[in-house]
């Protein structure tokens, strides 16, 4: 095998293609992390105003990464989850109003939504291979009473890609709002916020931000934050923050609104070294890199007489994203092999689901699949 990418010394023994899931961290992550926790320990909280640097860093960081035109638009949230719930219960519903999504989604961007219905609000959710494209099979559900569109913008059972261009741009068209789970595309493809023109954004960091868990990204534009009766309160979410005699207080103009309360330090420190890596590395070269793997794994499974592609043709848009299946190995059989094997993947929609990053070689991918050849009969 050859040498590993300095920024993921993994073990020799690993293939790791599970990015869709949970990432490793690169090794600049770890050393901040390290180098937080021995601060800590040694100074306790001596240098909190260099933590709130940090902070201030990891939403400009944010703001280069997905094109926010403010780090004001950028609130740091504990997940995908809590930032759908803070739309979806931020909103003012009437019965008989409508929301519009895929039969496809991550539980993340169906439960919130789904609760509404005791607000007398209908989830309609599209089966994405039921019209000419899957833009318009969502389109299709939409009506005058619709009051949002919300959709992952890569799907993650079948590595779908969606053309939120076009979703944004038919969205504003009718003044319906946007809302976007950006969880299997920030870091992984090219993302833009304004060129979708999406009114809400989330992501976790976990995946293809090789970040930790319980710390995300959520961003408004101004106009949809201020339609978004707050749900959460506490003192980080004033507009004088560190004034803590402030009576009455303000709420914050801007996205950290959406704070309520003490931010994630560690967290912080280990989300901006990760977003550190890829911003230096650029993402149009991860993007580059990361499809160069997909366009070589498909081939290898499309030559391989047991294995068959699932999910979108190969003329859609790309992902970081391949599902597989065997033609004789059932799928529960063929997970749990390839995991005693240390081929980290998952077992999603009706397949195995490989997601490799840009720092995989071309060869731990020829690696795991031959793996999967010697599986025991």
């Amino acid at each position: 095998m050859s040498d590993r990418h300095p920024e993921f010394p993994l073990a020799e023994d690993l293939v790791y293609l599970n990015h869709a899931a949970v990432a490793p961290w690169p090794e600049r992550t770890r050393q901040a992390v390290a180098e937080f926790a021995e601060q800590n320990c040694t100074y306790g909280a001596a240098f909190y105003p260099d933590w709130l640097k940090k902070e201030a860093l990891l939403r400009e960081q944010f703001k280069a990464l997905i094109k926010a035109p403010s780090a004001d638009d950028i609130a740091l949230v504990k997940n995908t989850s809590e930032a759908l719930s803070f739309v979806a219960y931020g909103l003012e519903w009437n019965a008989g109003d409508n929301i519009v999504t895929s039969n496809e989604e991550f539980p993340s961007n169906r439960l919130p939504w789904q609760s509404l219905a005791t607000q007398g609000v209908e989830l309609r959710q599209a089966d994405l291979y039921a019209a000419a494209s899957p833009e318009d099979a969502l389109f299709e559900l939409v009506d005058r009473n619709t009051r949002l569109l919300t959709i992952s913008s890569i799907q993650f059972a079948t590595g779908l890609r969606l053309d939120i261009e076009r979703i944004g741009e038919f969205c504003k068209r009718r003044g319906i709002l946007f809302c976007v789970d950006a969880i299997q595309s920030i870091g992984a493809v090219r993302f833009d916020v304004e060129a979708c023109q999406a009114d809400f954004v989330m992501a976790d960091g976990h995946k293809w931000m090789f970040g930790p868990e319980g710390l995300g990204v959520f961003y408004t534009t101004p106009e949809a934050r201020n339609r978004l009766k707050l749900t959460q309160f506490g003192w980080h979410m004033m507009k004088d923050t560190h004034n803590y005699e402030n009576k009455p207080w303000e709420m914050h103009p801007g996205a950290r609104r959406f704070e309520c309360g003490s931010p994630n330090m560690i967290g912080i420190h280990a989300l901006s070294a990760s977003l550190s890596l890829l911003l230096e590395t650029g993402i149009e070269t991860i993007e580059a890199a990361l499809f160069e793997r997909i366009d070589y794994l498909r081939e290898r499974i499309e030559q391989h007489p047991e294995l068959e592609l699932l999910g979108p043709a190969p003329s859609h848009p790309k992902s970081g994203i391949v599902v597989f299946r065997h033609k004789k190995i059932p799928n529960p059989a063929l997970y749990p092999y390839l995991m005693q094997q240390k081929v980290i993947c998952a077992l999603r929609g009706a397949g195995i689901r490989f997601s490799p990053h840009f720092y995989n070689g071309l060869e731990e991918i020829d690696r795991a699949l031959a793996i999967i050849d010697h599986y025991p009969a």
